[in-house]
C-alpha cells in the first residue's frame, strides 16, 4: 500500500481515505493543518493513480489497510475519516474491526445499492473512456464536481492514471456497497455527514447509517456539494476532527 505522512510518528495517529477517482491530494490540505498535532496518514486506494494493487473490492481494500494498522500502528488508531468510496471503505473496515479506531468520521458515503446505475457503468465507460485524457472534457468534469480549481492539475494528472478495469471496479463497488450488520458492534464514536445540496441518495444513506448505528452523530453540512467539506473546506474538515477528538 502506498502511503503519504505528515507531522511526527509519535503523535496519534489519523489515516484519512480519499475518494474514488481521486488520491491523496483530496486531503492535502487538512493534512497540512493537523501535522503539528497529530501524525496523518493518507493512503492511496487501490486501483488508482501511483497505487501498487489494482482495485478489486472494498472489502479487499479494508483488510489491506486494517492489515497495515497491525503491522505498523500496533492495531488501532486515533481517528479514521474517509469520503464517498474512502468512507464505504471506513464502514467496511469498522465492520470488520470494530475497535480499529476511537473516532470515525464518514463523509457522503453511499450504503443504498442502485442496480440501475452499477448495471450502467460498464458499458458507459467501455465507450467514453478515451475522453479521460481529453483536458477540456475533464476540465468539463471536473467543474461538475464542485472541486476548487487549484486542485484540477492534481485531478487531471491522476485521473489519467487510473485504467479502465479499475475505474469500473472501484465505481460498480461504489454503486453496490451495502452496510454489514457487523457494524453494530463497533466501539468508536462515529459521525457521519453529507453536504446539503448532495443528491438525495446520499442524505438517505446517512440516515441509514444512523438508524443502523443508533450511536453515531448525524451532521448536514448547509450549502455544500458532494466532497466539497474535505477538499473545499479543509480548515473546517480539520476543525471538525479536532472537535470530534476533543469532545471525546
Amino acid at each position: 500500500m502506498i502511503i503519504h505522512e505528515y507531522g511526527a510518528d509519535q503523535k496519534d495517529t489519523i489515516i484519512l481515505l480519499h475518494g474514488g477517482g481521486l488520491s491523496w491530494w483530496n486531503y492535502r490540505e487538512a493534512a497540512e493543518l493537523l501535522r503539528s498535532e497529530y501524525h496523518i496518514i493518507l493512503p492511496v486506494l487501490d486501483g488508482h493513480a501511483n497505487s501498487d494493487r489494482p482495485f478489486t473490492t472494498i472489502e479487499d481494500n479494508a483488510s489491506e489497510i486494517i492489515s497495515f494498522i497491525d503491522e505498523h500502528l500496533n492495531g488501532s488508531v486515533l481517528l479514521i475519516g474517509g469520503l464517498s468510496l474512502g468512507g464505504q471503505i471506513l464502514l467496511e473496515m469498522l465492520s470488520q474491526r470494530g475497535n480499529l479506531c476511537s473516532f470515525a468520521l464518514v463523509e457522503s458515503a453511499a450504503v443504498i445499492p442502485s442496480r440501475m446505475t452499477n448495471a450502467l457503468i460498464a458499458p458507459f465507460f467501455g465507450s467514453s473512456y478515451s475522453l479521460i485524457r481529453n483536458r477540456r472534457f475533464a476540465r468539463m468534469q471536473f467543474q461538475s464536481l464542485h472541486i476548487k480549481p487549484d486542485l484540477f492539475d492534481d485531478y487531471y494528472r491522476d485521473t489519467c492514471q487510473i485504467k479502465k478495469r479499475d475505474m469500473i471496479a472501484f465505481l460498480k463497488a461504489n454503486t453496490s456497497y451495502k452496510l454489514k450488520d457487523t457494524i453494530r458492534k463497533s466501539s468508536a464514536k462515529i459521525h457521519i455527514c453529507y453536504g446539503e445540496r448532495e443528491t438525495g441518495e446520499i442524505r438517505k444513506s446517512a440516515e441509514a447509517i444512523c438508524r443502523e448505528i443508533p450511536s453515531c452523530k448525524l451532521h448536514s453540512l448547509k450549502g455544500l456539494y458532494h466532497g466539497e467539506f474535505s477538499m473545499n473546506h479543509a480548515d473546517m474538515h480539520a476543525d471538525a476532527i479536532r472537535q470530534i477528538i476533543h469532545e471525546g
